[in-house]
């Protein structure tokens, strides 16, 4: 099932990392599409239900462009219900929630890495508040562009406890940062993509975060350089894999000969991010202001997030909804992992 939809609209930002995570899906899967700055004097998209990046509008049958989705995770799903064509979803349902699962750690998890050494570090946060506005106007006044700057630092500064970007949490982030370079880099000596040798939906989860952590927020791109230059070359390459050959369903590993890094992989995900989830929902249960939990030997605090409560949500019912024999396939594969304390 090939793409003939027509040509979408992608509306993001240079700087968002979810938009450069959907613009490289739509590149590899070859699905035609322009891209509009978003929030620039060309955006002319429907506002979304939230105002999010990016934001995806499909034609109609008039070729006209009524509303607009957003959710990098849903527009996946939607992109796949509609063509099947270099899918990024395995066929094997054990590899599929895995990758969901991996998708989600990307989204999620990696997200805080990204948000901690852009607004953390000086040169992070002079470089992030003087061109982050200027996606949305390249000529925009330069008295406006100062007050833009001082405005968008603030704000997202002014987010980073919300969201656990703190001076008590960041050798926490930092060292999970660090970690997962070294696993990824150790992969691709072996592999191009985390299942095989095609692109999975985990792929370019991590890939968004990577495409500002190791393509433009300087301090954790020093480290990247430094300790994963495999690493840096798959980010410049996974941005556009139009080029990639794929030949129908071929190219994924087998479920049953999963290779140790992406076992130490899972594990990074059991370390870090699984606990973080189920103290989030806790305190969602108990209307708590603070989610408190143990990662990785230290206290980590930050505020309670709704959506990723959802997220927890999701990756149960998905791991509910598997046939019983892939679940257990799937929890052979997790056991030791850290990762099953989610499902059990």
């Amino acid at each position: 099932m090939t793409w003939t939809e027509g040509t979408l609209k992608l509306a993001g930002n240079l700087g968002s990392p979810y938009s450069m995570k959907m613009r490289a899906v739509l590149r590899y899967r070859r699905i035609p599409f322009d891209w509009v700055p978003r929030g620039s004097k060309w955006d002319d998209l429907p506002d979304p239900p939230v105002a999010l990046m990016p934001a995806i509008s499909f034609p109609d049958a008039r070729g006209e462009y009524p509303d607009a989705m957003i959710d990098s995770s849903p527009l996946i799903m939607r992109l796949e219900s509609l063509s099947h064509d270099r899918s990024i979803v395995p066929v094997d349902p054990v590899l599929a929630f895995l990758d969901f699962l991996l998708e989600d750690y990307g989204d999620e998890w990696v997200t805080k890495q990204m948000f901690h050494y852009r607004w953390w570090y000086e040169d992070a946060v002079a470089k992030a508040g003087k061109l982050l506005p200027l996606d949305l106007d390249e000529q925009m006044p330069t008295a406006r562009h100062e007050q833009f700057r001082q405005f968008m630092t603030d704000r997202q500064q002014g987010r980073m406890a919300l969201v656990g970007c703190t001076e008590r949490n960041r050798p926490v982030i930092e060292s999970s940062y660090e970690r997962l370079l070294d696993i990824f880099e150790a992969h691709l000596t072996a592999q191009p993509y985390l299942l095989g040798d095609r692109p999975g939906r985990g792929d370019f989860g991590i890939f968004g975060q990577f495409s500002q952590l190791i393509s433009w927020d300087p301090e954790s791109a020093r480290v990247a350089i430094d300790r994963a230059p495999r690493v840096v070359h798959w980010v410049n390459y996974t941005d556009d894999l139009s080029w990639l050959p794929i030949e129908g369903d071929s190219g994924w590993i087998d479920a049953g000969a999963i290779p140790t890094t992406l076992t130490a992989l899972l594990a990074e995900v059991g370390r870090t991010y699984a606990p973080f989830l189920l103290a989030n929902a806790a305190a969602l249960v108990d209307g708590a202001d603070e989610v408190v939990c143990q990662i990785d030997g230290h206290e980590f605090r930050q505020g309670p997030f709704a959506y990723q409560g959802k997220c927890l949500t999701w990756l149960r019912d998905q791991y509910e909804g598997l046939d019983p024999s892939v679940r257990s396939a799937v929890d052979d594969i997790l056991d030791g992992s850290g990762c099953e304390i989610l499902f059990s």
